[in-house]
């Protein structure tokens, strides 16, 4: 594993490709959820998820972070873009789409914890007030998320 910048380096590279991950999944996903409601969800949470996107890769285009695919990003960009392709097929396949998504941005708000945290150290305030506003974001689409899949299983549940 890489220290000093290799280390910021490597980590904007994972959260520009977990970024690119929401977004490619978000955008397949809007399509074809069965839920209108999650549609309707889904399609404003894109605009902020490639705005989100465009910003990460602003900020670690200084430290030469392209959004590198290393294990935990290629993985889970994997599963993203396999349950994504299948979310069309039944509610069953597009809970399981709505539930990798989540998770992306769950694992973006862990991300976006380390770089407020080395924002603060390097006292780099762009980035740590950058950072803080995506993760306050992210936190609030992914409660969305979280609401939505609930009652989706739910529906599917009691079908």
């Amino acid at each position: 594993m890489p220290s000093g910048t290799e280390f910021i380096k490597h980590e904007f590279d994972e959260a520009i490709a977990i970024q690119q991950s929401i977004v490619e999944s978000g955008r397949a996903l809007t399509g074809v959820h069965p839920v209108p409601a999650v549609q309707k969800q889904l399609t404003t949470d894109l605009k902020l998820d490639e705005k989100h996107l465009a910003k990460l890769q602003k900020l670690g285009k200084p430290y030469g972070a392209e959004g590198k695919r290393e294990e935990v990003a290629e993985a889970l960009g994997t599963l993203a873009d396999q349950t994504a392709q299948k979310a069309g097929t039944e509610e069953s396949e597009a809970y399981e789409a709505h539930a990798v998504l989540l998770n992306l941005k769950r694992k973006q708000q862990d991300s976006a914890d380390a770089i407020i945290k080395i924002a603060r150290t390097k006292k780099n305030t762009e980035l740590r007030d950058a950072a803080t506003q995506m993760k306050k974001e992210i936190k609030a689409s992914a409660d969305g998320l979280a609401k939505s899949l609930s009652d989706f299983a739910v529906q599917i549940a009691t079908a």
